[in-house]
């Protein structure tokens, strides 16, 4: 957690997808999905005052919309079906587009706001695996769009879709009184991780975070192959 909070303070996203890969491994992850989102909003609140002058309403509320309307088909989807056929289809898609994104190619334009509706939809039908933020921030990291753009956008977005799910997986079940000790025993490590990350991304040149974004994006595909591999 202490990692995972870490890059979320460079990065603005990684979180959820390096905790819940993590988790997979010892056990059963489904429970900890909507403490991660929780953990994301309070993270939020750590980040609130470094963030503010740098974001894309526009961008975040576009996204937000195409996310908002495809949630809870994504929510029944995955208490329906699992995860793991989700996780396995989004880490094979962002796997490509991050062996794309290093071999240098961008966009040489910014997405108007329909192409970031479609790409909202996308990220909601993947966030009721807690890997909604993936397909958004490799969208993001193929275009000309500055570090603290990029990083103060992804993170307001992450937000407002965890807040959006949350309801939704309460209506699933999901949300237990364990899911509010979770968060109290989490929010030390959080504020730590955040703390050190974001002091990281004070020195961080441009060129240093796009490669970062496109190797975390990278790592956390393969994560998720591994995982639906064991």
């Amino acid at each position: 957690m202490l990692g995972a909070a870490y890059v979320r303070g460079y990065s603005g996203f990684g979180f959820s997808a390096i905790f819940i890969a993590s988790a997979a491994l010892i056990t059963n992850p489904l429970p900890l999905i909507p403490v991660v989102f929780g953990c994301e909003m309070l993270m939020t609140v750590f980040q609130a005052r470094g963030i503010r002058g740098h974001i894309d309403w526009r961008r975040a509320f576009a996204l937000l919309g195409g996310a908002a309307f495809v949630l809870p088909i994504s929510v029944w989807t995955i208490l329906s079906i699992g995860e793991e056929s989700v996780r396995l289809t989004v880490s094979l898609i962002v796997l490509i587009m991050s062996l794309v994104l290093l071999s240098g190619w961008t966009l040489t334009q910014l997405i108007k706001t329909p192409g970031n509706i479609a790409i909202g939809m996308t990220s909601g039908l993947c966030n009721a695996a807690g890997i909604g933020g993936l397909p958004v921030a490799a969208t993001m990291a193929a275009q000309p769009i500055p570090a603290p753009v990029f990083r103060a956008t992804m993170i307001v977005y992450l937000t407002g879709l965890d807040l959006i799910t949350m309801p939704l997986l309460w209506a699933g079940g999901l949300i237990t009184w364990d899911t509010a000790l979770g968060l109290m025993l989490a929010l030390p490590v959080l504020a730590v991780g955040i703390f050190l990350g974001s002091r990281r991304f004070q020195g961080a040149s441009p060129t240093t975070f796009r490669q970062f974004a496109i190797y975390l994006l990278l790592t956390l595909a393969i994560l998720g192959l591994l995982r639906a591999a064991l």
